[in-house]
């Protein structure tokens, strides 16, 4: 059982009466107004968080409460105390919760570490932090084509937030979280909210889609307005678009939009390493969409005007379930870097977004958002290129293992070098198909089994031999194009047989 204090808990002192009582509003009315200027002026990395001043606290101060707030970095309650996320090792399915060193402090993770230690972990569950228990968790298959989604690797990313070390949610195809049906609070049916998240704006792509907040309350494209989630982008689904993103888009279903009814050229985008993503919707007539640098300076508004004119949107239809990652219809083709995240009840005013990004300017994040730089190293054959996955990081059963151009955030170029010898990336390991030993027996990507087939030892050569067939990892002929599949053949000290653990 889990604990946890949401700001509602902490007002039980009864009312003063008459008088006493105008003036003990009066007070509290000065005290929440200096509370909102120190939030806008703190703007140091690193500074000490005060009490009441997490972007709920600020929310709820404005009549606009949390009803879902997810992060895997930080408290966005001052007073809570509650998990963070869930991990889930390789090794034996073993899960524990991360939480902050304190109350309304930053993630712990060096318990993380500890936990993970000669093993991979899956961020397994990630928890919603209001007392609602909106929580998220690997999304199930939807009618968009692909399969159930996995957990993101726990330490792919690592940054630093109040000088401490925390992990972030690295998103690749096949990636992405859901709540288990409509959540609790959210809104439905034409009913105002907002939500922002901080995410990379270097770690981006353009296919479908990088979201966070409201969806369909089942993975299904059930049609216009059904969705109300905040996206960032190189996504321009209504042209013409300025520059090339990416851009802080309002997903509502069948649409990334950037205005009106698609297009909106003074959107210039939002390129930083961190970037703080804004949406806010009435539910019936407009909405608004905010972009800012997570690091520094304001917010800038790209849209503040009507919802689309198109059938659906006026007035929203939206059904309050949540994703992180993916589409409404698990489209979970994109890419991109989650850092924390909220969505509220009502149509949040202008100071209380602004107060809320000089909180998360306050936090100091640091470290680069688009390689992954956990304990996974590059494998690199001949010509230089990299031992990778085919089909886009998705990683299935049976997947081929070959050579390509290397990516730095190709995370299933990312190889972990597992206690016992094997070799894995994106949750499954390197494997000799069939657990064969023939010359010419091809790699392929499997679930982690420990078999003869997927141990590797690295050669004073610059081999990688698997014991059980004595033979080597090769590149048929030493090719060294994009695609080329590996194999396993006789060990002969060619260039062909040469890969290099990163």
């Amino acid at each position: 059982m889990r604990r946890r204090r949401s700001a509602s808990s902490r007002l039980h002192s009864p009312h003063p009466a008459g008088p006493a009582r105008r003036l003990a509003q009066a007070l509290l009315s000065v005290a929440a107004a200096i509370g909102l200027l120190v939030t806008a002026l703190v703007g140091l990395p690193g500074v000490a968080q005060a009490a009441g001043s997490q972007p709920c606290d600020i929310y709820a101060g404005a009549g606009t409460p949390c009803v879902a707030a997810h992060s895997t970095t930080r408290a966005l309650f001052s007073a809570y105390n509650g998990p963070l996320y869930q991990v889930t090792r390789a090794s034996d399915g073993a899960s524990t919760d991360i939480g902050p060193l304190s109350a309304g402090g930053y993630a712990d993770a060096g318990r993380q570490d500890t936990f993970c230690a000669n093993t991979t972990c899956s961020i397994s569950k990630v928890y919603d932090q209001t007392s609602r228990h909106n929580d998220l968790f690997p999304g199930p298959a939807g009618t968009a084509g692909m399969g159930a989604d996995r957990g993101a690797d726990a330490s792919e990313l690592s940054v630093t937030a109040g000088g401490h070390k925390v992990y972030g949610i690295w998103i690749s195809p096949g990636v992405g979280y859901r709540s288990h049906g409509a959540a609790s609070g959210v809104a439905v049916g034409g009913q105002p909210e907002g939500a922002y998240m901080v995410a990379s704006g270097t770690h981006v792509g353009s296919a479908c889609c990088f979201d966070y907040g409201n969806a369909e309350s089942t993975p299904a494209d059930t049609g216009n307005g059904h969705m109300d989630a905040v996206s960032i982008a190189t996504t321009c689904y209504f042209a013409p678009c300025s520059g090339s993103g990416p851009w802080v888009e309002a997903d509502l279903e069948n649409g990334m939009f950037q205005g009106d009814n698609g297009s909106n050229t003074a959107n210039k985008g939002n390129n930083s390493t961190y970037v703080t993503a804004v949406l806010k919707n009435n539910g019936q007539t407009t909405y608004a969409l905010k972009g800012g640098n997570s690091q520094s300076g304001g917010l800038t508004t790209w849209w503040d005007g009507a919802l689309p004119s198109r059938g659906g949107y006026r007035p929203m239809q939206q059904e309050g379930g949540i994703i992180l990652g993916t589409g409404g219809d698990n489209s979970n083709w994109n890419m991109g870097t989650f850092f924390e995240g909220v969505m509220v009840a009502g149509y949040p005013t202008d100071a209380a977004e602004n107060a809320v990004q000089a909180n998360i300017v306050s936090v100091g994040y640091s470290g680069q958002t688009n390689v992954p730089n956990g304990p996974q190293g590059t494998i690199t054959g001949p010509g230089g290129q990299c031992v990778d996955v085919s089909a886009d990081d998705t990683g299935v059963n049976g997947a081929a293992v070959g050579l390509w151009n290397c990516q730095s955030y190709a995370e299933d170029q990312h190889w972990t070098h597992n206690a016992g010898g094997s070799l894995g990336t994106i949750g499954r390991c390197l494997d000799i198909i069939g657990n064969g030993t023939a010359n010419g027996t091809q790699v392929e990507l499997w679930d982690c089994n420990g078999a003869g087939g997927q141990i590797w030892q690295q050669q004073a050569d610059g081999s990688l031999l698997n014991p059980q067939s004595g033979r080597c990892l090769d590149s048929p002929d030493g090719a060294t194009a994009n695609g080329t599949r590996l194999r396993v053949w006789d060990c002969n000290g060619s260039t062909a047989q040469k890969f290099a653990l990163g």
